[in-house]
């Protein structure tokens, strides 16, 4: 039978891969510099740059000829038998493996030439990362889909057809004894790898080296590049929960919130008012990147939701209102902020209980506003196979519990100064890889919502 083991493909296919608090943490957290070698001969301490410049050259190339193994043994082929890849599994399973290695044969290419064979402790290979810096991003699209690869194959080798197949594309391409999961691992093992390479090769890159400042702004990349991708995949991961609570809003229109969205950034209780009604509503508002969710609370069930519309985040600007009368809408206000239509006329109002949830709303805002441009800049999206697994999961839940699902509460007043907390937490274990992330505080909203209220006679 096929089984999926991380473990032993990590120690298979190029050593050990770096645990996430190694990653994280480093080698370079005690601030590297030349005092960190004064203790060795200036020809020992050229000698282990050496050993990590060799080392870093070593793996490239055998990374590089993984890639050539996949895409020429396994990818091309599998294309070449529709009758049993149609495009879909195709991109499930091998996601933008050919994009990865266009851009690796550019970087080992550059490297290469940065490379001092005679003397590899002269090597500058960190202008190299900072070059290649944005075109690292494409990890986080095959990262973000790492997973569905491996549970396609899971499904497709129950079937003996998909084993041979497999097999004789190996044996075809003379490729190493090794499962192809663990060839579509390798490059989630390598954007881990890449941090604590470099981190080992600050420390013994002392400050008057004409590399140090080089592989200091390198390091401090591939960790921004590793954490983005985790924050990312962490999203990914709570895109069920946010069906799940779609399906609970009663009376919902429109377009799923998952063909725009996939994180919820804020949630909370405001008054509103909108032009030209300028009458004083309350509502429950859920803001997600590139929307904001707008629900009324029924009158006698406070826990059941139903939907009242919704505004488009990218056509608004936020403006901050002064307490006191309000010229646009004639009214005294206090605690409020507005949304200005960036083509019209139209403006939305809000009241807040207190100046401490304004605050956290306005944070609220700039932090989805944040999102959006990082988002953007690397090209993350839900991809469609994502989006009907999670409406698979909603139909295989509601037909497991028999009625609909009642909406979930609404978190407590969270510190306004700390933007992680406006985040939806991690509920769910990572089983396939785990990059390096930060400590951060798990969201109310979420725990509430997997304890539902039932409903009563």
């Amino acid at each position: 039978s096929y089984t999926y083991n991380p473990t032993l493909i990590v120690d298979t296919v190029e050593g050990a891969s770096p645990s996430p608090s190694e990653v994280q943490n480093g080698h370079a957290d005690a601030s590297p510099s030349s005092s960190d070698c004064l203790g060795q001969p200036a020809q020992d301490r050229d000698q282990m740059r050496a050993n990590i410049i060799n080392e870093i050259m070593s793996t490239e190339r055998h990374y590089i000829k993984h890639l050539k193994d996949i895409c020429e043994g396994y990818f091309r082929q599998c294309k070449k038998r529709r009758d049993m890849f149609n495009d879909d599994q195709l991109r499930v399973i091998f996601g933008n493996i050919e994009d990865i290695y266009r851009f690796q044969m550019g970087f080992v290419r550059d490297l290469e030439k940065q490379y001092n064979t005679e003397e590899p402790h002269l090597s500058e290979i960190g202008p190299c990362f900072l070059e290649h810096q944005d075109g690292f991003w494409i990890y986080s699209e095959y990262c973000n889909n790492h997973v569905d690869a491996c549970m396609e194959l899971s499904r497709l080798m129950k079937d003996g057809r998909y084993q041979q197949f497999f097999e004789a594309c190996r044996l075809v391409q003379q490729m190493i004894d090794i499962a192809i999961d663990g060839f579509l691992l390798t490059p989630v093992q390598k954007i881990c790898k890449y941090p604590l390479q470099l981190a080992e090769l600050l420390k013994y890159t002392v400050q008057e080296h004409s590399d140090y400042r080089y592989v200091a702004a390198a390091l401090a990349v591939m960790r921004n590049v590793t954490q983005q991708i985790n924050e990312r995949k962490r999203r990914l991961e709570n895109i069920d929960k946010i069906a799940q609570w779609q399906a609970s809003v009663l009376d919902w229109e429109g377009d799923d919130i998952l063909d725009r969205s996939s994180e919820l950034v804020y949630t909370g209780e405001m008054s509103w008012i909108y032009q030209p009604y300028g009458r004083s509503q309350t509502r429950v508002f859920f803001l997600f990147d590139h929307q904001m969710v707008l629900c009324k609370k029924d009158l006698i069930r406070r826990d059941i939701l139903y939907y009242k519309g919704r505004i488009n985040m990218d056509r608004y600007n936020v403006v901050d209102a002064v307490d006191g009368r309000d010229d646009d809408f004639n009214v005294s206000v206090k605690n409020a902020f507005k949304l200005s239509n960036k083509d019209s006329d139209e403006i939305h109002i809000f009241l807040a209980k207190k100046l401490e949830e304004k605050l956290r709303w306005l944070r609220g805002f700039h932090e989805e506003r944040k999102m959006v441009q990082e988002d953007e800049k690397i090209g993350f999206e839900i991809s469609e196979y994502q989006k009907r697994q999670a409406a698979m999961t909603v139909r295989r839940m509601t037909k497991q519990k028999g009625h609909r699902s009642v909406p979930p509460g609404y978190p407590p007043p969270m510190d306004p100064m700390n933007p992680g907390q406006y985040l939806v937490g991690d509920g769910m274990e990572q089983s396939e890889f785990q990059f390096p992330e930060p400590e951060r505080c798990k969201s109310p909203f979420w725990q509430s919502f997997s304890r539902l209220t039932p409903f009563r006679k």
